[in-house]
């Protein structure tokens, strides 16, 4: 039986012990993911999320960080 998206993130949450992120956190951390996903290779969607927790910033930090770099890097490549 797959899990629907919310219920895996809950179950994962409760697993590790603590809440799940807020709709609004979803939110951000799949901007987040879809932004370092068209930015580079699919792959480094997770990890950018994983960045982000390791680094301590909140989610829309995070994202307003990975739109800069993929601005940065649109305007670099000629």
């Amino acid at each position: 039986m797959a899990l629907t998206q919310e219920e895996w993130i809950r179950r994962f949450a409760e697993a590790l012990g603590m809440s799940p992120p807020s709709t609004e956190e979803v939110d951000l951390l799949l901007g987040l993911a879809g932004v370092a996903a068209h930015a580079s290779e699919r792959t480094a969607a997770p990890i950018s999320c994983w960045l982000a927790a390791r680094a301590g910033v909140d989610s829309a930090t995070a994202l307003a960080a990975a739109e800069r770099l993929a601005e940065e890097i649109d305007r670099s490549d000629p």
